[in-house]
């Protein structure tokens, strides 16, 4: 495996990572604002995918503008 492939999974992971702590940590707050158990898992769903695809589109974005 490059340097470059062990880079780019470590980003990936790293990303992955927050989105999941962003995830749980909207969870957990919604919870503290006595939300239900289902709306907090919406809640927290949300973030992560939230997450996840602004990641994607400024990854897209610096991809384009160096290529």
């Amino acid at each position: 495996m490059s340097d470059r492939t062990a880079v780019i999974m470590l980003a990936c992971a790293m990303t992955v990572l927050i989105a999941v702590l962003i995830g749980g940590a909207a969870g957990y707050l919604a919870r503290r604002e006595h939300a239900t158990y289902s709306a907090a898992v919406t809640r927290a769903a949300f973030a992560f995918a939230a997450t996840l695809t602004l990641a994607a589109t400024i990854t897209s974005a610096l991809a384009n503008a160096f290529s």
